[in-house]
């Protein structure tokens, strides 16, 4: 409902956008998701950015929308239209399809400045853009340094499906080191949690994976912690059940009966994301007081500047975060 209709509105999410590296698919990314208008029907996004870096890829792919409006404070961001503060004023040099040390440094600012913003609250939600790895890891860990105290878990989210990563991007064997029982029962109750305030989901119900073949029908090894801290979760009221095999959850589809799966290592989660994903995907940090999101790619430097990429993912990302904004503010 267009905020003039309602008659006690509440003020569209403002949603800050990091740039990312502007030297990859980036600005190719934000151009085609906010060419669409109905993308300023719910929320107001704010680019931590620059505006020749704006321009200049939208004269490269011969765009005539969207038109953006210059503000130097997020809080006077307009409405219905793409702002963008520039986080440096001077001439840049733009090498797409080429890393440097000049796009990573001005991503790492981007990413300080909307970060900043966001912890004060003067933006509602950060959408990060696709970075290097490297680059990448730093922002999430700059990003992180302010919630010390909170249990972040990455969230996997596509038009049907989430899933929850409880480790991170790391070695297999470094994965289920870390994985204990008190562990996963942190990252059930913080699944939980998530599910009934970010997605207003009453009484969640989780599917939780194995780590052992077959560990769905005769639990070995590992995977008797895993059944411990299921037990454990139930005992404290949440609706966890499994362990399940990768086969059983998604090869025949019992992933449906659940309103979230908490895969216990990176590929176990993100495989069966992508795969089945037909509309994108994205991933945002829950378990933190701010709402952070991201599409789950890379900056995709090989077909940087040839008007390949597809918006799919970076949409979701921005939708993601203004759906759990408005849940949040529900509360």
């Amino acid at each position: 409902m267009p905020m003039e209709d309602n008659p006690n509105p509440l003020p569209f999410p403002r949603i800050g956008l990091s740039q990312g590296d502007f030297n990859g698919i980036s600005y190719e990314l934000m151009l085609k998701a906010f060419s669409d208008a109905r993308m300023f029907e719910t929320l107001t996004p704010v680019l931590y950015g620059q505006s020749k870096a704006f321009s200049y890829y939208k004269k490269n792919f011969g765009m005539e929308s969207p038109n953006y409006s210059l503000t130097r404070d997020a809080r006077q961001a307009w409405d219905k239209k793409f702002n963008i503060i520039n986080i440096v004023e001077n001439e840049l040099k733009i090498e797409p399809g080429v890393p440097s040390s000049l796009s990573a440094e001005m991503s790492v600012l981007s990413m300080k400045r909307a970060a900043d913003d966001l912890r004060n609250g003067i933006i509602d939600a950060l959408v990060m853009a696709p970075d290097s790895p490297l680059v990448a890891q730093s922002n999430r860990d700059f990003l992180l340094s302010f919630h010390k105290d909170s249990d972040p878990l990455q969230i996997l989210v596509n038009g049907q499906m989430r899933i929850a990563l409880a480790t991170s991007d790391m070695p297999l064997r470094a994965a289920i080191d870390q994985i204990d029982v008190p562990y996963l029962v942190g990252k059930l109750t913080t699944l939980s949690q998530a599910l009934k305030t970010d997605f207003d989901i009453s009484s969640p119900k989780i599917a939780v994976m194995g780590i052992n073949p077959h560990s769905g029908s005769k639990p070995m090894g590992d995977d008797e912690k895993v059944v411990k801290a299921i037990a454990d979760a139930q005992d404290n009221g949440l609706f966890a059940f499994g362990p399940f095999s990768a086969s059983q959850l998604f090869t025949a589809g019992w992933w449906k009966k659940y309103d979230a799966v908490l895969a216990l290592h990176y590929e176990q989660g993100v495989f069966p994301m992508k795969f089945l994903s037909s509309d994108g995907y994205a991933y945002y940090w829950a378990g933190l007081p701010v709402v952070c999101s991201a599409p789950l790619h890379g900056p995709a430097y090989d077909i940087a500047n040839q008007n390949k990429a597809l918006p799919d993912s970076y949409r979701k990302a921005v939708f993601l975060a203004a759906d759990v904004v408005c849940h949040r503010r529900e509360q």
